[in-house]
């Protein structure tokens, strides 16, 4: 075989781009360099490996069966680097993590940086995606982590208790439910509501709530944060529902009532998930001992 991992890498690259020409931006070749990579591999086993066509490219089935092993080839090679170099200058490595809304705003800022400050030649990539995308991304090896949360159906992937997230309504002193210590979420779906923008996972979460209920969600404005959503909250825009702990934080400098949501599903279990975590790189495996859920201390 006259082909190594820079090919390998490569490949599984354009398979999940779709194109040569990405799958080259990503691997940081010309597309030259990158095209004659792949005909070389093609030749030198004797196959066809993709199918190419007007709108890109796509794995035959030897390109499928390639990717399975290549995939597991880049993986073991990221767990002997990640071994080796705990004896050298310290971790190596790059981490694919996905979460929701309320991971990356509420939970992340600390736990990152107390791990990024101990593990400097380690980055972290972040993208925000609903449970189900997060398992399926895992899955197809397009991610190395994922929060989700806990009634999520996450197959054989290894899970790790990460936080509990607390859903709440704030609602300006003025509003008819400011005086409620606690209202269900059906009944909130007679006001207007201040919503965090399309992308969010919390919002998704929340119009599929509403969807069971046989309502929709009556959006005044959509915007992205917690705070910015607050503001609006606090001029008495609309209503808004967010994480406790974000609730909390805005209550601090506005004029805001926070309301519990009668809801079971109000309280949500995330937990971090992974493929097969002995066989993960060390730097991987230190990031999820690092920043999973706290163990509670045993009573003497």
């Amino acid at each position: 075989m006259s082909f190594d991992l820079t090919d390998l890498r490569l490949f599984l690259h354009v398979v999940e781009s779709g194109s040569i020409t990405s799958g080259a931006e990503r691997s940081y070749l010309a597309l030259a360099s990158a095209s004659a990579r792949i005909r070389n591999m093609e030749d030198a086993l004797g196959v066809p490996l993709l199918t190419r066509g007007r709108r890109g490219v796509a794995p035959t089935e030897a390109g499928q069966a390639l990717i399975r092993h290549a995939q597991s080839i880049m993986q073991e090679w990221e767990r002997m680097v990640g071994d080796v170099s705990e004896y050298g200058q310290g971790l190596k490595g790059h981490i694919r993590l996905l979460c929701n809304t309320a991971t990356i705003t509420e939970y992340l800022p600390e736990v990152l940086s107390t791990y990024l400050n101990a593990h400097p030649n380690v980055g972290i990539d972040v993208q925000e995606r609903v449970s189900a995308e997060i398992v399926q991304s895992l899955l197809d090896d397009k991610a190395d982590v994922g929060v989700v949360a806990r009634n999520s159906d996450v197959g054989d992937l290894a899970t790790f208790p990460f936080r509990t997230l607390q859903l709440v309504l704030v609602v300006s002193p003025k509003h008819p439910l400011a005086a409620r210590r606690a209202v269900s979420f059906v009944d909130t779906l007679d006001y207007e509501f201040v919503g965090l923008g399309e992308g969010s996972s919390i919002q998704k979460y929340l119009e599929a709530h509403a969807s069971r209920a046989g309502k929709r969600i009556n959006y005044r404005v959509r915007l992205r944060g917690f705070m910015a959503a607050s503001r609006l909250v606090e001029n008495n825009v609309g209503i808004a529902v967010i994480p406790e702990s974000a609730a909390l934080r805005c209550k601090k400098t506005m004029n805001l009532r926070v309301v519990r949501l009668a809801d079971d599903w109000a309280t949500r279990q995330l937990m971090l998930c992974v493929r097969d975590f002995d066989r993960q790189p060390l730097h991987i495996r230190e990031f999820i001992e690092h920043i999973r859920e706290p163990a509670t201390p045993q009573e003497p």
